[in-house]
């Protein structure tokens, strides 16, 4: 059945794409990809639709090893295709064509010569895009109908390639091309081709066993092994591998003779190698070189064991040649004997030998003393095949070891630099990484092409003209590094001298890359879970053979899973990245305004994930300043999230103007009920487990210098007095938040002013390189520094103490305390007399005319007689007033009474209860807060009056005392 191809979109067909892209047009979307990308390379190496001329290679290999392996296949083809206007080429790995079958004979003679006669290079730098050059250049099977190809003269064909391989080495050796009129397009021809290429490569191999079989009879015909009873020159006996297998090796002890006799192959010369086997024992492998009758050139590998090391009258396991089979080794042809007798050995046989029954060599007996075998064939191979094996195991091994060194981090841009240091120099000499810097932070790119950024750039040295790091990579769509990221497989460009696409970058720049010996490329897409995550390019120079297509695999699959680590990575980075928003969000944006302390403050996430930390500065009453540290336990959102739910309940309890024993004792109360409600709300599976959490609460007080301060589970403060002695206080410790059922104690201490409060979480003291005790000696040296300032006390701290590691969030919080000088600070004793009311009055009036603070003088009368009033019609003595010139004027009245007023709305008839309203209305805050001796009812105005007064009705005024 016939099939529609190559139709562009939107019902454009492909004659109209070709000629829109021929004349400068837009065709991206409209055409293959792949056809794309080769229009674009025929037009960049300067091709004419209408002038392609192909060269002819008259020294072209007619009989070759190919050919051999082939002509039966295209025979058959031409006798499945006979009477069609089917056409079969043949090609070498070049392009050039080495045989061609016709379905009718008489097309060969209708059809122009280079599409008739062997000789002529299809290669895409000469033909442009057709079959044979596309399947060159994607190394895989491929489809050109009609106008996809370049030339005009093609228009009216279609066509199917594949390339041939080689099966050992996977190089590509040919390749083999179905031609045919458009019409005769059929899904069925893809099986067909496909099984034809197999069948060649599988003839290939069939030759390679042939050449090996006549190694091998060489070998038997020179002479060798030694025969029974001989020994070396040094006393050593030589054995057969029947016999080490009787010895008991196991199969680490198989694999690696096999290693070692696959790597004197590939030596191709007369060597010995000792060989350490387990538990001591050793053995010799000698390797000699052997050529065929045909003129074939191999090795052969005798291995000798050292005596002592074989344990006689031992159980066969089962024969070595049956545990370790190695490409190419071939047994040779079985020799009747006798069945063995109870002392004799199996006889020696290669590795891949599989005798079926049990003969033996009489010559192994040595009589009844039980002598055994003196010689072993190990292996017979070609020297080319050996290297194939070599280089296959150390492909292996390569990505053995990249799935332990590369991924060793959450770091993106360092599990890149990771695979460059893999890939080179066993894989590359040179490697260069291209992520979107939206993946470098955490992010998917939209557009990857447009976005890229040269992350990493690695080789044997540091003179590659390469785009330096942190530049701005713009691709050019000819380049194989689009085509990766296109296509989502690695394109292999094994000559770059001829890559039109590669050159088309940077024309100079390339030059000076060829200049320095670099020949091929391997560009390889990261893509990890659907995502494209940028571009790794692997370039190789010097003497090195070019990248073929097993270096393609290894490359796609060292990339594959690089890309699966920089994919966590980046995952890592954006949910860090979003809980480190989180958490600086919940965090202080900036400290307010107080007198009490001059702060600085240091917040450093942990690398593993973000914590709980936080700190806080709050002002209170009375020109006091709460210090607040905390962490909550664990790391990530849950962590984070509590971490705000906490300090948000430490500002509300401050509020209340709580001790800190009091307030330890809310919190406490609250982080348990927080885990009550966790363990209602998610089932056991799926619990994050109890909340934790530490705080350490500090109240200083400028007006007296005392330091009041509770902690639950935290680490205490340290305190440097002015001279610059340094303690750290023995306070309660408290338990840990949540926990429950122990009460917080408080302590006190006295401050002068200029000394330095430091708190900060565990995470600084806490380093797995060294004990507590260590930490806390160089946080003493730190901080022995008088007249440091908060911040340069913070940058010392960082400097000398802080982990290189942090396997824990880090809050750091310094604050230098501040005297309020006496003479802002007024108090006076007030009788329980309403008429010393206007006295009280009259003395405020002056101290704040001393101040300077006339024009507030009225707002503090009305306040002053309101706060007095209510001590002593409701309160109890002793009563006191005191009057604090800060930022803002405070008042303070205080009395032994624990009852606190509350504001409420009076009604119209009610005599009273207007006078905490006038209060609300004039000050800027006010509240009540208990001491031991009762409560303090205190009130903040502006020193500066902020405007007009608010209208006083007569109603509001009528509880006013008289002045």
């Amino acid at each position: 059945m016939a099939i529609v191809t190559g139709a562009g979109e939107a019902g454009i067909g492909p004659a109209r794409v070709r000629e829109r892209f021929l004349h400068d047009g837009t065709v991206e979307g409209h055409v293959r990809s792949l056809i794309l990308d080769s229009w674009q390379r025929s037009q960049l190496l300067g091709l004419s639709p209408d002038r392609i001329e192909l060269p002819y290679r008259p020294d072209f290999e007619p009989d070759g090893r190919l050919v051999r392996a082939a002509v039966p296949v295209l025979d058959r083809l031409a006798a499945r295709f006979a009477g069609s206007r089917m056409n079969v080429a043949l090609t070498d790995e070049t392009g050039t064509v080495l045989q061609r079958r016709f379905g009718e004979i008489s097309m060969a003679k209708t059809l122009p010569e280079f599409q008739s006669l062997p000789g002529f290079v299809f290669a895409e730098q000469y033909g442009g895009t057709n079959g044979i050059g596309l399947a060159l250049a994607e190394r895989r099977l491929i489809h050109v109908y009609g106008a996809e190809h370049f030339a005009e003269r093609s228009q009216v064909n279609g066509c199917s390639a594949i390339p041939v391989r080689n099966p050992l080495s996977g190089r590509i050796e040919g390749v083999l091309c179905l031609g045919f009129p458009r019409s005769y397009a059929d899904p069925a021809l893809d099986t067909v081709v496909r099984k034809a290429a197999a069948v060649i490569e599988q003839r290939l191999l069939t030759q390679s066993s042939a050449r090996e079989r006549a190694l091998l009879r060489a070998y038997l015909d020179s002479g060798r092994p030694v025969q029974a009873g001989e020994t070396a020159g040094d006393g050593r006996r030589l054995l057969g591998v029947d016999e080490l297998a009787q010895s008991g090796l196991d199969r680490n002890d198989q694999v690696l003779l096999a290693e070692q006799a696959t790597e004197l192959i590939s030596r191709a010369q007369r060597a010995a190698v000792e060989v350490t086997l387990s538990r001591g024992r050793r053995v010799t492998l000698m390797s000699h070189p052997v050529t065929s009758s045909s003129g074939v050139e191999g090795v052969v590998i005798e291995v000798v064991l050292h005596s002592g090391s074989i344990r006689p009258q031992l159980t066969v396991p089962g024969r070595l040649g049956e545990q370790l089979s190695l490409p190419m080794t071939i047994a040779p042809p079985a020799r009747p004997a006798p069945p063995p007798g109870p002392a004799e050995a199996a006889p020696s046989c290669p590795i891949d030998a599989r005798p079926s029954g049990g003969t033996s060599d009489t010559r192994a007996t040595g009589g009844a003393t039980g002598r055994r075998v003196s010689a072993g064939l190990l292996l017979v191979g070609e020297p080319g095949v050996g290297k194939y094996a070599v280089a296959a195991r150390r492909r292996l091994e390569l990505l053995s070891e990249a799935s332990t060194r590369i991924g060793t981090t959450l770091d993106v841009t360092r599990t890149a630099w990771e695979l460059a240091e893999m890939a080179v120099p066993r894989l590359a000499d040179y490697v260069t990484i291209d992520l979107p810097e939206a993946v470098l932070r955490g992010e998917e790119s939209a557009d990857p092409r447009s976005d890229l950024h040269r992350t990493v750039v690695h080789g044997v040295t540091d003179d590659c003209p390469f785009y330096p790091v942190g530049t701005r990579v713009d691709l050019r769509p000819t380049t194989p590094h689009v085509r990766c990221l296109t296509s989502g497989q690695a394109v292999l460009e094994p000559d770059l001298s001829t890559a039109a696409g590669w050159q088309a970058q940077t024309p100079k720049g390339a030059e000076c890359i060829l200049a320095l010996g670099v020949h091929s490329l391997i560009t390889v897409p990261l893509l990890a879970r659907g995502v494209v995550l940028g571009i790794a390019s692997f370039y190789r120079a010097r003497d090195l053979a070019p990248y073929g297509d097993d270096d393609r695999s290894l490359a796609q699959e060292l990339a594959t899973r690089a890309a699966i680590c920089i994919d966590n990575a980046r995952r890592y980075t954006r949910e860090h990245s979003m809980v480190l928003a989180l958490q600086r969000s919940l965090l202080p944006r900036g400290l307010p305004e107080q007198s009490a302390v001059e702060v600085a403050h240091r917040y450093l996430p942990a690398e593993s994930g973000v914590g709980g930390d936080w700190f806080d500065v709050i002002p209170l009453s009375g020109a006091r300043v709460a210090l607040v540290v905390g962490d909550v336990v664990g790391h990530g959102l849950h962590a984070a999230a509590t971490m705000g739910r906490l300090r948000t309940a430490v500002h509300n309890f401050s509020e209340l103007d709580l001790a800190p024993d009091e307030l330890l004792t809310h919190l406490d109360n609250l982080v348990g009920r927080l885990d009550r409600e966790e363990d209602d709300a998610e089932p056991a599976a799926d619990r994050t487990g109890i909340i934790g959490a530490t705080c350490l609460y500090v109240v200083y007080d400028p007006t007296n210098q005392r330091c009041t301060l509770a902690r639950a589970g935290h680490p205490p403060p340290a305190v440097v007095r002015p001279d610059g002695t340094v303690t750290l206080p023995e306070l309660p410790a408290g338990p840990p938040l949540g926990l429950g059922g122990l009460p917080f104690e408080t302590a006190e201490f006295h401050l002068p002013e200029g000394s330095r409060l430091v708190l900060y979480s565990d995470g600084l003291i806490e380093d797995r390189r060294c004990d507590v005790d260590t930490v806390l000696d160089r946080l003493r040296g730190a901080l022995a520094r008088p007249d440091s300032s908060p911040e340069e006390t913070c940058r010392a701290i960082v400097d000398t103490v802080v982990p290189q590691r942090l396997v824990d969030d880090v809050t750091l919080l310094v604050a230098r305390t501040r005297a309020l000088p006496c003479d802002r600070i007024a108090t006076w004793e007030v009788p329980a007399d309403p008429a010393r009311v206007a006295d009280i009055r009259a003395a405020v009036t002056r101290r704040l005319g001393d101040w300077g603070l006339d024009e507030v003088a009225f707002v503090t009368e009305l306040l002053l007689s309101e706060l007095v009033t209510n001590a002593i019609r409701y309160g109890s003595e002793p009563i006191q007033v005191r009057l604090i010139h800060d930022r803002t004027l405070i008042f303070e009245v205080s009395d032994a009474s624990s009852t606190a007023p509350h504001l409420r709305h009076a009604a119209t008839t009610d005599e009273g209860g207007r006078g905490l309203f006038l209060v609300a209305q004039l000050a800027q805050a006010w509240g009540t807060r208990y001491t031991d001796r009762g409560k303090v009812i205190w009130a903040e105005c502006a020193v500066e009056p902020s405007g007009d007064l608010p209208d006083l009705s007569a109603s509001y005024l009528a509880d006013i005392p008289a002045i």
